[in-house]
């Protein structure tokens, strides 16, 4: 018999880019900045779910080194601030595209993406059910919600962390030079900006600055540890203990000889909790 998985997977990753191109997600994004998630973050992302009768959450945990870890800490958090179900889904080569599971993640109404490697996560669920069901999911009214990592893997164009042109790694990347950022492709639950994490206490200015030379059509998005942004549509709120910095819209971009970026302006805002922004300005 012939093995039709590929060409299932290939169908199913269509549906789901003609249906984010037919109308707009149902659900929201809730994009942690890593770091701890203490009682007053953890209720703010139970309260955005909207937890009814029946409902529960799953976690994905493929991000981290020890995904069974990784699940039992964030159910640690969870289970002091609300007794509503939660489940672990850790999809692997061998169970990706069992029907019971991608079943429950379709129809979880909280789907929470831990911390660790982006770029694991991102090969755990490309070109399988399983991408195409987080967007299901999403498309329906889940809250899609990630940490660190699982904030990163939100957007289209995922920073991965690896430098290119400076090989010793440094949080806070040393030179602001064209092609320093390496991309890959995420999940593309937001496809309007690049997200960075652990922003303000890892002072990963440079990093978002160079990624927004790369693409400065889209708006960087840096979110402090302890700190999330809740995002629906083009909207987008803070909660948490720290702040949010956004850039956007550079203006006069070139790049020298040697590589180096320069603007000759840009938009820089720095949110706290309860703030509300508009992602984009271009139609």
């Amino acid at each position: 018999m012939q093995n039709n998985k590929p060409l299932t997977v290939f169908i199913s990753l269509l549906l789901v880019s003609l249906t984010s191109f037919s109308q707009s997600p149902a659900g929201k994004l809730f994009i942690i900045g890593g770091g701890d998630r203490p009682p007053a973050l953890m209720e703010a992302l139970i309260k955005e779910a909207g937890f009814e009768k029946n409902d529960y959450a799953v976690v994905l945990p493929m991000s981290g080194s020890n995904p069974d870890t990784s699940f039992y800490y964030f159910k640690s958090d969870w289970d002091i601030a609300t007794a509503t179900p939660i489940y672990n889904l850790n999809f692997t080569m061998l169970n990706n595209t069992d029907p019971k599971r991608l079943d429950s993640l379709k129809h979880a109404k909280l789907v929470f993406i831990t911390g660790g490697d982006q770029d694991r996560f991102m090969k755990s669920v490309w070109n399988t059910p399983v991408y195409a069901a987080i967007h299901e999911a999403y498309q329906k009214g889940a809250t899609i919600a990630g940490t660190s990592a699982g904030a990163a893997v939100m957007c289209e164009h995922m920073i991965t962390g690896t430098q290119l042109t400076d090989t010793v790694y440094r949080s806070t990347f040393p030179r602001l030079v064209q092609n320093n950022v390496e991309f890959k492709t995420g999940l593309g639950l937001i496809t309007t900006a690049i997200i960075d994490q652990h922003f303000i206490v890892r002072s990963r200015y440079n990093r978002l600055l160079s990624a927004i030379a790369a693409y400065p059509a889209l708006t960087g998005i840096g979110i402090d540890e302890e700190t999330a942004v809740v995002v629906q549509g083009n909207k987008a709120r803070v909660v948490g203990l720290r702040q949010v910095v956004v850039f956007k819209n550079p203006r006069k971009l070139r790049v020298t000889e040697e590589k180096r970026i320069s603007f000759a302006a840009m938009d820089f805002s720095l949110f706290t909790a309860g703030d509300e922004f508009t992602i984009t300005d271009r139609n």
